[in-house]
């Protein structure tokens, strides 16, 4: 590290002690004041500190890595002690190589369309009376996220890039993680409104930032969903939740088993401690035998516990040749998410038991159907109540990355402001900016009322009012 850096990253340091030393109320009214001049600030300045973000963090891949290692290391005892999944130590770990993403996460952030300033409608009013419609920020974001670190900077990039100040709370299992990649945010952006990025670390801050509605205008909660259903029931904050991921993967009738193989064991296998992979195989029972003849041996490789319901079990025990052990799926089964090397599978006898399977039991995450026939896809696509439904794709492409979103702050499994992988656009709302000429309602009122015209029409609000 040059000099100039250590100078910067002291700098921030001291900043950071300084943050540290406030209370919850005084670090969500110091956002809340950075969020209106955030708000104002240029798209450039808002890249260049993007640029500034995923640089630091390159530089500051040794600092990082050894603060992760700490907090894996003291997570591995918990693993020890069956507190802790070796699937949740995965979440938490970082590499060189995860570092680099993370960094191109942020560039491609700030490679993004502005979400801001866009007129979404334009419509006249009347003569020299012209209504916009324009994207501007929530304003103060509360985030609460447990075990990945590098959660942090997706949604500071997100945050940063779409004109929000954010109030950060990570889990403990990821404390030094957080601590220092928080450091490498603030030591890259001192040109950024002081105070738009906060970060809180005692439990009992959640609380108090729950109880400023007055100041915090979302709540983002991503963990289980009695976790989410927690922050619901604790605020009057509007909530995005982010829950768990109950995914499915349907293998249909008309399905080519070569793809569905492939398919079926990228959702599980490729990394299976994330929400977007699949913990549940449903398969036409047309085709059962066939397929599980291939994709248990596959499986079983990996390492991957299987468990199934009664007809699952019966073809694996007297049509396979496999000792491999399927052990009893039971209700809960079916809505669990293993995050883990676990999968259950059942076999359905149609398609409509395959959509009523999902549906009664899925999340509303993320569900793939396996099919050469187009119209039965079709069928599945739209019946099937999920934030995103694919053909003939695995469930782990739902992220806000291979969406093209930048990034995301995490997957919304409700219906309300945004559904699905959250990027950008779920960070903004919109206001109405009207540009008139002296115009008074009461000309438009009584026996002689002056019409309105309504009409949409091809224009951009600006402040200048050049259309």
């Amino acid at each position: 590290m040059t000099n100039s850096s250590k100078t910067d990253s002291q700098a921030a340091q001291k900043r950071n002690q300084r943050y540290n030393d406030k209370t919850a109320e005084e670090k969500v009214a110091d956002a809340q004041a950075a969020a209106l001049a955030l708000s104002n600030l240029s798209t450039a300045r808002r890249n260049e500190a993007l640029t500034a973000i995923a640089d630091t963090i390159e530089a500051n891949t040794d600092r990082i890595l050894e603060a992760n290692a700490a907090d894996v290391a003291d997570a591995e005892k918990q693993v020890e002690a069956g507190e802790y999944t070796q699937a949740f130590v995965d979440r938490l770990m970082l590499s060189e190589s995860k570092i680099e993403s993370i960094a191109e996460m942020v560039r491609s952030v700030a490679e993004q369309d502005d979400p801001l300033g866009e007129t979404l409608t334009a419509r006249k009013l009347d003569a020299d009376l012209d209504l916009y419609k324009v994207t501007v920020p929530i304003g103060v974001i509360g985030t609460v996220f447990e075990s990945r670190p590098d959660a942090l900077v997706q949604i500071s990039a997100l945050s940063i890039k779409s004109g929000n100040a954010v109030i950060l709370k990570g889990g403990s299992e990821a404390a030094r993680s957080n601590q220092v990649l928080y450091e490498c945010i603030l030591e890259a952006t001192p040109a950024v409104p002081s105070g738009w990025a906060q970060l809180i670390e005692a439990r009992e801050d959640v609380q108090t930032l729950l109880e400023m509605d007055d100041a915090v205008d979302l709540i983002m909660p991503r963990g289980s969903s009695s976790f989410v259903q927690y922050v619901q029931d604790n605020t009057s904050i509007p909530v995005l939740g982010h829950t768990e991921g109950v995914c499915h993967v349907y293998v249909d009738s008309k399905a080519d088993l070569e793809m569905a193989t492939a398919v079926a064991y990228d959702a599980k296998v490729q990394y299976p401690a994330v929400c977007n992979a699949v913990e549940t195989l449903v398969i036409h029972e047309s085709v059962a035998t066939s397929f599980l003849s291939q994709m248990i041996e596959q499986y079983q490789d990996a390492g991957v516990e299987l468990r199934g319901d009664e007809r699952t079990q019966s073809i694996v025990a007297t049509e396979l040749d496999t000792d491999t052990e399927i052990i009893a799926a039971t209700e809960d089964d079916w809505t669990t998410e293993y995050g883990d090397l676990i999968l259950s599978i059942a076999v359905v006898d149609s398609l409509t038991d395959a959509i009523d399977h999902v549906n009664m039991y899925g999340s509303k995450h993320t569900e793939s159907i396996i099919t050469k026939d187009d119209s039965r896809a079709g069928q599945f696509m739209r019946a099937v109540d999920a934030a995103s439904v694919f053909h003939n794709a695995s469930t782990r492409f739902a992220d806000g990355f291979r969406f093209g979103l930048g990034a995301e702050v995490g997957i919304s499994t409700g219906k309300i402001h945004a559904r699905g992988p959250v990027g950008l656009d779920g960070l903004t709302t919109y206001k109405y900016h009207l540009e008139g000429d002296g115009q008074q309602v009461a000309a438009y009122t009584g026996s002689d009322a002056k019409s309105f015209d309504h009409t949409e029409f091809n224009g951009t609000w600006s402040p200048t009012n050049d259309t």
